[in-house]
């Protein structure tokens, strides 16, 4: 049975398949899910529902002017509520993570994200 206002989880990622999977994924979870290509759109996404939303899983290499890391540290400022999740398939992609980021080397399992994506829900 769904909530009437489910908590909401932005996904960014460029890479369609790998956007798709984790949309599913967070969508088993009860969640509502807002899907964007570049972090551009997430943000003005996180601008029109950042006090619904509770995690954010992005891709740190992101074509356009802001990356996953920059992104990251906007919404940490912003909404230090939403839990963050940040994946890249290049070991040295860790480098000025914000605090309290939780980092997901590709290919993940989506075993983790659902874990991920309960404790953000849970949070909330």
């Amino acid at each position: 049975m769904g909530r009437a206002n489910p908590p909401i989880a932005v996904v960014v990622e460029d890479e369609a398949s790998v956007r798709d999977v984790a949309v599913v994924l967070l969508e088993e979870c009860e969640m509502r899910v807002i899907s964007c290509d570049n972090a551009e759109k997430a943000f003005a996404s996180l601008c029109q529902h950042g006090d619904e939303t509770v995690v954010l899983f992005a891709d740190i290499h992101l074509a356009g002017l802001m990356d996953g890391i920059d992104l990251a540290h906007r919404v940490k400022r912003m909404w230090p509520h939403v839990r963050i999740i940040l994946t890249s398939g290049y070991a040295n992609s860790m480098a000025d993570l914000p605090d309290d980021v939780v980092y997901m080397p590709k290919p993940w399992l989506a075993l983790d994200l659902l874990v991920q994506a309960e404790r953000a829900s849970g949070r909330h």
